[in-house]
């Protein structure tokens, strides 16, 4: 995002803890490193440098993204008691942690903290973006009715890049002697795991020609504990962890299906649904109670309702069968993606709100 304001003519600082990676270079973007994770020496740093930055300032906000195990408060209150001086926005990818009597005290606790700094940085935006429609009803109590609330929906991550010599590499390494190859990318967190349990063993035993092909960081784990628990799959469950942009690009371009359950549904915030859209890859994914509208309405993916996996391998299965069937919903899919969520769409969305 930042390269791409740059290009559009935007000045662009980024300030970002240390990620132990080289920081870009020749794309426009200034980039600051932090000492630690938004913690008081961080603080102070952005103090300094934004006294000489009279610009606007966007936060990313994901409460676990600013460490103390997403229950920083000291940075909520540092943006609230700077919101007459500095000129910030926020940009709500994720807001609260869910809450009930029925969970641990330490979730509860969580679900408090991250309520204060939501109503901190709400209150503190002069603008307030969201990644989901989802999160306005969760804002609105902290946000005035005047003030609108913009949903700016999430584009791809990674960039499509069209070699088909190296597409045609992935396959040859991860296919063996598959006719079909299932992707799924993400960062396998413990909602979607237990998805993955569920189905994956299913319809591999229903495709005995079929593959898994397991994309992003933690899959290495997660196949270890897929195999742990139905060792006849051992062969058939590939990851590949952690990789480049560009080897993610070509990796999802080699996968006939991608798998995409979410616990809550697929929405507009997700990147590991938007990648595979924009590669014009078949997305079969879930409907839960987060799952906006336009997702039935455009046909672009494959959709089960969250509580019923059998129908969401069910569905996957009918595509596998159906050549023509996945190539017209990859290319809806690709269709919805240029036209709702590619990156220029995101950049005239924040630079008219400027």
């Amino acid at each position: 995002m930042a390269r791409e304001l740059a290009a559009a003519g935007d000045r662009v600082e980024v300030w970002a803890p240390s990620c132990g990676a080289p920081d870009p270079d020749g794309d426009g973007v200034g980039v600051h490193r932090l000492p630690g994770r938004f913690g008081p020496r961080a603080l102070r740093a952005l103090d300094r440098a934004l006294r000489r930055n009279h610009g606007r300032i966007v936060v990313q906000y994901v409460p676990q993204a600013f460490g103390f195990k997403g229950m920083n408060l000291p940075f909520a209150f540092w943006m609230y008691a700077r919101r007459r001086r500095l000129d910030i926005s926020v940009m709500f990818h994720e807001v609260v942690f869910p809450m009930g009597w029925s969970r641990p005290l330490a979730h509860n606790l969580l679900g408090v903290s991250t309520r204060v700094m939501a109503a901190m940085a709400a209150r503190t935006a002069r603008r307030v973006f969201v990644a989901t429609a989802s999160w306005e009803s969760y804002l609105r109590r902290w946000v005035p009715q005047a003030q609108p609330i913009v949903c700016i929906p999430m584009p791809s991550t990674i960039p499509l890049v069209e070699d088909r010599a190296a597409i045609a590499a992935v396959r040859r390494r991860y296919q063996g002697g598959a006719r079909l190859m299932i992707g799924h990318f993400g960062t396998y967190g413990a909602g979607i795991a237990a998805m993955l349990d569920e189905i994956l063993p299913s319809l591999l035993d229903r495709f005995p020609d079929s593959s898994v092909l397991l994309i992003g960081r933690a899959s290495e784990h997660y196949r270890a504990r897929a195999i742990g628990r139905c060792p006849r799959l051992e062969g058939r469950i590939l990851a590949v962890g952690a990789l480049s942009e560009r080897d993610v690009s070509a990796h999802l371009s080699a996968c006939d299906l991608m798998l995409q359950p979410y616990p809550d549904g697929i929405t507009t915030r997700r990147t590991s649904a938007m990648a595979p859209l924009s590669h014009g890859v078949p997305v079969v994914t879930t409907s839960g109670h987060l799952t906006e509208p336009l997702w039935t309405a455009s046909g672009a993916v494959a959709l089960a309702p969250v509580a019923e996996p059998a129908r969401l391998a069910a569905m996957a299965a009918g595509l596998l069968n159906d050549e023509a069937a996945r190539m017209r919903l990859g290319a809806s899919g690709r269709a919805l993606y240029a036209e709702r969520f590619d990156v220029r769409h995101t950049v005239e969305a924040l630079r008219r709100c400027a």
